[in-house]
């Protein structure tokens, strides 16, 4: 049986090893560096849904293939809702997470654990080569965390705590993250749009 065939517009290996994971054999995932695309994507977009749009308008438009892309980032409640939209752009782009996670704890310090709400959020965004586009939504909600931990993961994964769980999602094996995770939820909602359209 041929694999289905999934173009994902990112050169996140973590979020496309993320994606063949969750969806599992039956489907080929191939990444923007897969499929040899160097499109500028330029992320100008005031929310994440507004960004995976562009992310994936713009891949579908230079490979005329239908294309999904996710916008996904971190939410401090604390912070006024950062890094949000910037997540993967805060304190620059090639500053490790591991700095970007120390500065948001200590931009946290004293603060108590019923104003320490956080989330994870993504967006995924289908543009199909008629120009038609379908997105959807996953949420995850916890809490900072007081320190890092847990070497699963990646980005903010070890600063984000799970009360019913007892853990960060940096310390879940991915089998377990990848049921719970805001992208995980998104995939999976996005999944049964396409299949609900013959597409895949």
């Amino acid at each position: 049986m041929s694999k289905k065939r999934l173009v994902f517009a990112t050169g996140n290996q973590g979020k496309v090893n993320e994606f063949r994971q969750m969806l599992g054999e039956e489907y080929e995932i191939l990444s923007m560096k897969d499929m040899d695309v160097t499109v500028e994507i330029i992320e100008d977009g005031r929310t994440f849904e507004e960004n995976a749009i562009i992310k994936a308008k713009t891949v579908m438009e230079a490979t005329g293939e239908m294309v999904l892309a996710d916008d996904s980032g971190f939410e401090v409640d604390a912070l006024n809702k950062e890094p949000g939209i910037y997540s993967a752009r805060y304190m620059g782009e090639d500053t490790p997470y591991s700095i970007k996670n120390a500065e948001l704890l200590r931009r946290c310090e004293g603060v108590p654990e019923e104003k320490r709400d956080a989330r994870f959020v993504c967006v995924i965004a289908c543009a199909y080569p008629d120009g038609t586009i379908d997105t959807a939504t996953g949420i995850i909600e916890g809490k900072l965390a007081y320190e890092p931990k847990g070497e699963n993961g990646f980005g903010y994964d070890p600063i984000f705590f799970l009360p019913e769980r007892g853990c960060t999602t940096g310390e879940l094996p991915p089998e377990e993250k990848n049921k719970i995770s805001h992208r995980g939820i998104a995939i999976r909602k996005m999944v049964e749009i396409l299949k609900k359209k013959g597409t895949v």
